[in-house]
């Protein structure tokens, strides 16, 4: 069999050879298709076949083996560069099939660009290229066929120049089959009833690899974080998310804020099916050596009743990515616990928001989308985004380890001793049987309720297991628990029915025109006095779905959001779209507008005073330390006719950088002081003291105190021979006041009165300064002795160190 385009090779081959193709106008050959039968010319048409070639490639996103029924798909036409490719033919068939009958075909195309790509007007199962020109890359959505089609094939031709290329087997054809049980991935398998014995803990550390280094694309330099990680252990009977199901409310705020308070909220309602709630901080940044920062971890406990465990945390900033593990079971077959899970992590959309960038603005998704992986070919503006359709880099890792078992164990594993050691939360006990050899504290007061509602909760005491007489008889556990409602609930009122929420609305119970929906919640707590709860249970309302219906309607979804207006100023235009979700069942084209336009009108061109560039980065800081400025600056991009431009173009603002050093500050060396010996050799010391310390890393104090040598007379050898000196000296000091007596009765001269005591030292430590005055007595009054003056005298004191 053969999948050629035989109108479009056509047409391109007469821009080619126009003599040849002068015979076979386009009409002609559409009438003839038609008249063949569905679709057969171009399934009939033969034309060059090359085997193994890989020039072009046809791929599904994701590269999935498997589909799901009434999923859609983004399929991608490629030519490697240097090649490319005039125009194409993208068919899907069921295996096996021939492709002359409309049964034969699987599934819908959906345009994405109507420039690039159209429906074949002779055969419109199959897409086509809008117009015959040089092109290396096309995309479509692809939405899979009902339950029960079985496997499809995906089939491509290639126009290139004067050469039709198309291949059976190889990077033209892509098989895809239908999605079944033995088919299905971790998230999608049956969960089991666990057959473990006692309890189990774990501790979870999650490892945080998103980086500028590993993810560089429009990474978020300023703002990057993952929030607190939420999460719990919990039964089957309770899902927080998982793949293909809608956002809670707590899941979304989680999701786009990074909020886990919600989240927290709605796990705690659930108190039955949970057994505890995992919490760990945020990180800012998103990723830090381990030796600065540890790894957020947690620790939580599981039982045969609540053996999984689930948590998320938001990747910021975005719009509404997220990373985490969704119903991993930690029981085995062998009903026992596992040791130890290790997974790396792919970020995934909530299905909340719209936006396709880190910053993107907030573009709530209406109606709410199902949550799914990220992949590399979500949009060409995506950080992700690989126009190969690689897969995406890991951006997280998480380790759940076991560090201990409770109980008797029922598993063929024996319990090494480590295992043996924890203290878990054990089961609600009515009577206190504590051994006489277990000697306890008292017990704590209760803690708060886990409920901040009227659901049902809990609430703890604990208790310190001081010594154990026996060993060989096993003391309980320190924890007791006690069921609870949150404040104002009466727990005591026996006609209280306990409700829960009310679930999602059904689908509506027609696909087309006008039908019902109906809404259940159920009723957690029966009244406690035997009474029946007479609160409704179901809700019903009415809903429409394409008012107008016939077998040649097409069902579509509702209109998109409006784009953002073509001009910036003036008039322009602005579209929206929605897609096709299911052909008329008549075998009709679908006549639905797929696309809508209309004028939008912006401020009047002349009237915008000037259109600017963003700010530039701040400028380094105009100090090395202390406080600087720094500045900023954007330039105008209007035209002069647009008018003056009064927008600043330049900011500054302070800027703080580490304190400059300061150097150490001293004063002037003092007078040195006296000998401290009366003969011989001895020392003499000046001193400075300390105006600054060093701050800041400045330059330390150099010395304080300096002592220099200093020789008097010489020291005479013998008692008698010093003594005879002293006395020498002393007599002729005598005689030399007498005469200066004698001579002051006759020549008036300097008197002064005798020294005054030294004064206190300037400092207690490190050398200081005293001062001695010798003030004048009596002056003479003639100009002989003009020089008489007050005298003065400094010394050095306390020079031992501080």
């Amino acid at each position: 069999m053969g999948l050629l385009l035989r109108p479009l090779a056509l047409r391109l081959l007469a821009l080619t050879f126009p003599l040849v193709a002068r015979g076979f106008p386009d009409e002609t050959l559409e009438k003839a298709a038609k008249s063949e039968g569905y679709c057969s010319r171009i399934l009939r048409a033969q034309g060059t076949r090359r085997e193994g070639y890989n020039e072009f490639s046809l791929r599904v996103e994701g590269d999935p083996e498997f589909y799901k029924p009434g999923n859609s798909y983004r399929v991608t036409l490629s030519a490697a560069t240097p090649a490319y490719f005039r125009g194409f033919t993208l068919i899907a068939l069921k295996e096996g099939k021939e492709g002359d009958k409309e049964e034969d075909h699987a599934g819908t195309f959906q345009i994405i660009d109507e420039e690039e790509t159209q429906f074949m007007s002779n055969c419109p199962v199959a897409v086509t290229e809008s117009t015959p020109r040089r092109r290396t890359r096309i995309q479509v959505f692809w939405t899979a066929p009902p339950a029960g089609t079985g496997c499809v094939i995906l089939k491509a031709s290639i126009v290139q120049k004067r050469i039709i290329y198309f291949q059976d087997e190889g990077s033209l054809t892509k098989k895809i089959c239908e999605h079944d049980s033995a088919s299905e991935g971790a998230t999608d398998k049956p969960i089991l009833d666990c057959c473990a014995c006692g309890t189990a803990k774990y501790r979870l550390t999650f490892y945080g690899n998103w980086s500028e280094k590993t993810h560089p694309k429009d990474f978020p330099r300023r703002t990057n974080h993952w929030s607190a990680i939420i999460g719990g252990s919990h039964s089957k009977n309770y899902i927080l998310w998982e793949y293909g199901g809608y956002a809670s409310e707590g899941v979304k705020q989680v999701a786009e804020l990074g909020s886990p308070v919600k989240m927290e909220e709605e796990i705690r309602q659930q108190s039955d099916e949970v057994l505890t709630v995992i919490k760990a901080k945020a990180q800012w940044p998103a990723w830090q050596p381990l030796n600065v920062r540890a790894a957020p971890s947690a620790e939580f406990s599981v039982d045969r009743h609540r053996h999984l465990m689930s948590f998320l945390t938001m990747l910021g900033p975005s719009p509404d990515w997220n990373v985490g593990l969704s119903a991993e079971d930690l029981c085995t077959k062998d009903c026992g616990w596992v040791q130890k899970v290790v997974q790396d992590l792919i970020p995934w959309d909530a299905g909340t928001d719209s936006g396709v960038t880190y910053e993107s603005p907030n573009k709530p998704t209406v109606p709410q989308e199902k949550i799914r992986p990220l992949t590399s070919l979500d949009h060409p503006q995506s950080p992700f985004y690989d126009p190969e359709g690689g897969s995406i880099k890991l951006v997280a890792r998480v380790v759940i380890e076991r560090i201990a078992r409770k109980g008797e164990q029922c598993n063929i594993v024996p319990d090494n001793i480590d295992d043996i050691v924890a203290d878990l939360a054990p089961e609600e006990k009515e009577e206190d049987d504590t051994p006489e050899t277990c000697i306890y504290s008292n017990w704590s007061p209760w803690s708060a309720c886990s409920s901040s509602t009227c659901e049902k909760g809990k609430r703890m005491r604990q208790r310190m297991l001081k010594a154990q007489l026996d060993l060989s008889v096993p003391c309980p556990d320190t924890q007791d628990f006690q069921p609870c409602m949150g404040p104002g609930c009466s727990d005591e009122d026996g006609s209280t029915c306990m409700m829960s929420d009310w679930i999602t609305w059904s689908p509506c119970s027609v696909s087309c025109g006008m039908g019902t929906r109906s809404r259940e919640r159920y009723v957690k707590q029966f009244p406690e006095d035997g009474s029946m709860c007479k609160v409704p249970t179901e809700e019903t309302e009415k809903c429409v779905v394409n008012e107008e219906c016939s077998p040649s309607s097409c069902l579509v979804t509702e209109w998109g959001e409006w784009d953002e207006c073509s001009a910036s100023c003036g008039s322009g235009t602005k579209r929206r779209h929605r897609m096709i979700k299911m052909t008329p069942a008549d075998g009709s084209l679908c006549k639905a507008e797929t696309t809508e336009a209309e004028k939008c009108m912006m401020p009047e061109c002349h009237t915008i005073p000037c259109l600017l560039s963003p700010w530039s980065e701040w400028s380094d800081c105009s100090v090395t330390c202390g406080k600087g400025m720094r500045t900023r600056q954007r330039m105008l991009k209007s035209a002069a006719e647009l008018g003056d431009c009064n927008e600043e173009l330049e900011q500054v603002e302070k800027c703080m950088l580490p304190e400059c050093p300061i150097d150490c500050e001293l004063t002037e060396w003092s007078q040195w002081s006296e000998c401290n010996t009366s003969c011989g050799k001895g020392h003499m010391i000046r001193t400075r003291m300390i105006k600054m310390e060093p701050q800041f890393g400045g330059t330390a104090c150099p010395e304080t105190v300096q002592r220099s040598k200093c020789r008097v007379r010489k020291c005479l050898r013998g008692p008698g021979l010093e003594k005879r000196r002293w006395k020498e000296a002393r007599e002729k000091r005598r005689s030399e006041q007498a005469k200066k007596s004698t001579e002051g009765e006759q020549y008036p001269v300097c008197r002064l009165k005798p020294w005054t005591a030294w004064t206190e030292c300037s400092a207690l430590c490190g050398g200081g300064i005293q001062e001695r005055y010798m003030m004048v007595k009596k002056r003479s009054k003639t100009t002989q002795f003009t020089s008489c003056k007050d005298k003065k005298e400094l010394r050095a004191c306390n020079v031992h160190p501080c």
